[in-house]
This record gives structure tokens, C-alpha cells and sequence, in this order.
């Protein structure tokens, strides 16, 4: 298996999920496969971050990746590797 090439610099990486949804498994298991590590928050039983989420972003649904505090709603996989820099590292 092929390691990931490392993006030289440490990112703060949160994902905002719940449990059913399919693309916040995606997002995960995408920054999982590319050594990404990151805090995971379930915004179904945290009503506080829920409505932080809201307040931040304008936007009620999930996946809401944050990357060194700046919000990607969905999984933009070419958003978040340009953030992470990984594509970047790729080629």
C-alpha cells in the first residue's frame, strides 16, 4: 500500500458529520486513506456545534469540512486537497 506524501505542515482539520450520512463516510474514509488526521463532530448530539455550524457556514448540512479554520461545505475533494495541499504533494 502506498503511503501518502506528507504535505509539510500540520493542518487542524475538523469534519462536522452524522451518523447517516453517506458522504461524510466518504470525506472521512478520503482523509483517512490520504493520513490525514482530524476531530470528528457529530452534530446531531452536540446542539451547541450544530448551531455554531449554522452560524459559521450558513449551511445546515454535512459533511462540513474545516481546514485551519476555513469551512468546506460537501465533500469538495479538490477543495480539500488544495487546502491540505495534497495535490500538490501528488504530483
Amino acid at each position: 500500500m502506498n503511503k501518502p506524501a506528507p504535505t509539510g505542515r500540520s493542518h487542524r482539520v475538523v469534519v462536522f458529520t452524522t451518523p447517516t450520512c453517506s458522504w461524510c463516510a466518504r470525506a472521512k474514509s478520503y482523509l483517512r486513506t490520504q493520513g490525514v488526521h482530524f476531530k470528528e463532530v457529530d452534530v446531531s448530539r452536540d446542539p451547541h456545534a450544530a448551531r455554531d455550524l449554522v452560524r459559521r457556514t450558513g449551511q445546515m448540512g454535512v459533511p462540513v469540512i474545516e481546514i485551519d479554520g476555513r469551512p468546506v461545505v460537501g465533500f469538495d475533494q479538490r477543495q480539500v486537497d488544495r487546502l491540505l495541499g495534497l495535490a500538490a504533494a501528488r504530483a
